[in-house]
């Protein structure tokens, strides 16, 4: 079953510098460099259009060359790319610097421009047209709050679910007043306690705590330990399956959201979504990018084989 889905959020350009020795810091330290287009909403965009969805993309981005890197990759992955474009603005970026085995050192992010995407921005005619085309709305903490309230109230006069991606500690907390307006929010541990102010003692603990601020589903993951969803009265838990080799964790969250919603669209149970956001999640951690550029239904189906069943908590 496939879905239209319109995406508001992030879409800019991921740099990652990796040093290939021991870290030294306040010096020169060897390594390598890659950049490449990214951002929560988009990286889950691009995945949800390689499962086969019609995705629409509304973003704003500067009139610059990572602009048009970033209007290449949406086209490569088959969306429908509607930007603002705001010819005298660079585009948005995030620059981090790795250790070898993948930690981060530090971080810049680069987001001003996304200030620009205001309330007013929904009531455009293009705008408006595409909320009235969708089926399903994915944005993420990269915009205002204001932004994401009005982005909820417009869906949720349309009757149209709402899944949102966290980004960040320091920015998921953008959701804290409309957490009872979406349908979905994906987090990791981090970003689940910068929301709720309290960290679990236990994976499973993490809906009681979510639920208690009005979240109605979602996703709390945890890097290579246990991931939980629920989903109402629902939970389930499940431990991602070891992998032989981890190429990259960057995107590997935002794939998982797109494994779990295109679940969703089907109607599957919420064990077996959370298997397939695991699914996507391994494919990811897999590729040397932060989508796979390989993805498709098929090699979803034969991942789907490596990852055990989910445990029902309720």
């Amino acid at each position: 079953m496939t879905a239209r889905i319109l995406v508001l959020g992030g879409a800019h350009i991921d740099r990652r510098g990796r040093i290939s020795g021991a870290t030294t810091p306040g010096a020169s330290n060897p390594g390598s460099w890659m950049a490449e287009p990214g951002g929560g909403a988009f990286n889950a965009a691009r995945a949800l259009s390689r499962l086969g969805h019609s995705v629409r993309l509304i973003t704003p981005r500067g009139g610059d060359a990572a602009g048009e890197s970033v209007a290449q990759a949406a086209i490569d992955a088959g969306i429908d790319d509607r930007p603002f474009v705001f010819l005298d603005r660079a585009t948005p970026s995030y620059t981090a610097i790795l250790e070898r085995d993948g930690n981060l050192v530090i971080a810049l992010a680069d987001m001003d421009l996304y200030r620009l995407f205001t309330p007013r921005r929904l009531r455009v005619s293009s705008v408006r047209n595409a909320l009235d085309e969708t089926d399903l709305i994915l944005t993420d903490a990269n915009l205002p709050a204001e932004t994401l309230a009005a982005i909820c109230k417009a869906a949720n006069d349309r009757n149209i679910p709402v899944a949102a991606i966290a980004i960040s500690p320091a920015k998921v907390v953008r959701f804290s007043a409309i957490l009872p307006q979406l349908d979905f929010l994906f987090m990791n541990t981090a970003e689940a306690t910068a929301l709720t102010g309290w960290r679990a003692d236990t994976t499973a603990e993490w809906p009681a705590l979510l639920r208690a601020k009005g979240l109605k589903a979602g996703i709390v993951t945890n890097g290579g330990d246990p991931v939980v969803a629920f989903n109402g009265d629902e939970s389930a838990l499940l431990a991602p399956p070891p992998l032989d080799h981890v190429a990259d964790v960057t995107g590997a969250g935002d794939a998982a959201t797109a494994g779990f919603l295109d679940a969703v669209i089907a109607h599957q149970p919420l064990a077996e979504a959370l298997r397939q956001a695991v699914a996507c999640a391994a494919i990811t951690l897999q590729a040397t990018n932060a989508t796979a550029a390989n993805l498709s239904r098929a090699v979803l189906e034969q991942h789907m084989k490596l990852v055990p069943p989910a445990e029902n908590l309720s």
